[in-house]
């Protein structure tokens, strides 16, 4: 099965025009519009690692599209970007929107069940899936403290945490194959709140609290080249990941997301899929990805939950 960690959540005011003509991408000039020649320039094959590169002014959601050509039997490799969602995802079923060019909305198609002999890739066991999203959020972690120089750590299991405060999430999903014995694709869609303004974030259901890039001091909050090195970041590990049979310890992917996860070693409570609560601490992550979480009784693997930091 698929892990599902947590999307980034964005709020829908009213935004303030710069100038121009509302509805033109450059009324709002700390809100540049991205390229998407230079986009598919920077990440696209012969030059970059994806396959295609599409950049949408606004939709529903990236992950439904992404999914929807999944679907359509869309090769792995795909990425969709969207200047403004409407109708994110989220865990739980929640929605969100996002205000344009505020921040980074983008998903990519996976196929680790499919073999790739021109990369000596064999198909991966459905048991390792679940490190996809841990995967994404170790990208997100190099992509912000390289250009943002920030100092960002991982909640567990995908949100993106700065001075404790959330400024990113990941959301990943699996689409059936076309027969019984076809392996899944997997959606893996990631959000990073660039350069929201303190009245345009949101309020989060979990209770905590969340900023911005740009809320947070970066050095850096030009889109382009962040998206860039995410992808490229994304694209990297999944290589690795993949190189190693899907296997995270052999590929260093383990060893990556426990240096950038704030949640090991913290006295957490953890909220999980059935509604129960259970509170202890954190002691690692294991090979499979579940959290291991320790309470007075016994040590419980977590595939799924909402974590809250205690201390």
């Amino acid at each position: 099965m698929v892990q599902v960690a947590a999307a980034v959540h964005f709020a829908s005011p009213a935004y303030p025009y710069a100038g121009g003509v509302p509805g033109s991408p450059y009324t709002d000039l700390d809100r540049p519009p991205l390229s998407a020649a230079r986009l598919r320039r920077a990440l696209v094959e012969p030059y970059g690692p994806w396959s295609r590169l599409e950049l949408r002014t606004e939709t529903g959601s990236t992950n439904a599209d992404v999914a929807e050509a999944a679907r359509s039997g869309e090769p792995e490799g795909l990425v969709v970007v969207a200047e403004q969602q409407t109708a994110g995802r989220g865990r739980r079923g929640r929605v969100w929107q996002s205000p344009p060019r505020a921040g980074i909305a983008t998903s990519v198609l996976l196929r680790p069940g499919e073999a790739v002999p021109a990369r000596g890739w064999s198909p991966a066991p459905p048991a390792g899936y679940g490190w996809l999203p841990l995967l994404a959020g170790v990208a997100l972690v190099e992509a912000v403290t390289l250009l943002a120089e920030l100092d960002a750590t991982l909640k567990w299991p995908n949100d993106l945490l700065i001075g404790g405060a959330k400024c990113a999430g990941i959301l990943a999903e699996g689409v059936p194959g076309p027969g019984l014995n076809d392996p899944p694709a997997v959606v893996l869609g990631i959000g990073l709140n660039v350069t929201l303004r303190a009245n345009e974030l949101p309020e989060l259901p979990t209770g905590l609290p969340a900023t911005s890039l740009q809320l947070a001091g970066a050095t850096a909050t030009d889109r382009d080249p962040l998206l860039r090195a995410l992808l490229r970041s994304v694209a990297d590990w999944y290589a690795r990941w993949r190189d190693a049979g899907g296997d995270a310890t052999a590929s260093g992917l383990r060893e990556a997301y426990l240096a950038a996860c704030g949640t090991i070693g913290r006295e957490v409570s953890a909220l999980l899929p059935d509604g129960t609560t259970l509170t202890g601490t954190a002691t690692t992550v294991d090979p499979h990805g579940q959290l291991l979480l320790t309470t007075p009784t016994a040590q419980h693997p977590l595939a799924a939950a909402d974590i809250r930091h205690l201390r």
